[in-house]
């Protein structure tokens, strides 16, 4: 049995409150969060097993296509990014730390997931759209090399689908800004 994560991103609260009872009534999945975001969103994310999250999400693109802002499914979603997801914060050693920046909340999960996969780094924060205008934020933590590797494969997705903000490596933070993080 294979578990899979999709996340739905919707410009319209209402559409978005519909898709997430579309979603449940398609499959066998279970909700992790439907509720809107800012600014006048609505982020839909659904777990369970990989096939049932799949009907769950293609059905969404199909019925909401001309509300859809960004969905991507994960199939095999690294445990740290759920906990991040989740707002679990881990006590990571100090390092290099890396953000990437994006428009939307389905390609910052996915950059925190290939970040994770393609680099020894640990996730300090994922943030989701509250309080950043609608925005996706990773904040990762590593070595300088997996830091810039992480970021460099995380951000690819976000540049390709056009909604990539920016990102930036400090190899060395001060003190009181890692306090901070």
């Amino acid at each position: 049995m294979e578990y899979s994560v999709a996340v739905m991103e919707l410009e319209s609260i209402a559409k978005g409150v519909q898709a997430a009872d579309d979603a449940l009534k398609a499959a066998g999945v279970r909700l992790v969060a439907a509720q809107p975001v800012c600014p006048g969103k609505f982020e839909l994310i659904i777990t369970g097993e990989l096939a049932e999250v799949n009907a769950a999400l293609e059905r969404v693109r199909a019925a909401y296509a001309d509300n859809l802002l960004d969905s991507v499914q994960l199939g095999r979603i690294d445990r740290d990014v759920v906990k991040a997801l989740l707002g679990t914060r881990p006590a990571a050693p100090k390092g290099a730390v890396g953000v990437i920046e994006t428009l939307s909340i389905a390609s910052a999960v996915l950059a925190a997931d290939t970040a994770v996969k393609a680099a020894n780094v640990s996730i300090l924060e994922l943030r989701a759209a509250q309080g950043i205008g609608g925005k996706g934020v990773v904040v990762l933590t590593g070595k300088v090399a997996d830091v810039t590797a992480a970021v460099e494969a995380g951000s690819r997705y976000a540049k390709e689908k056009s909604v990539f903000v920016g990102d930036s490596v400090i190899p060395a933070p001060h003190e009181e800004l890692w306090n901070y993080l």
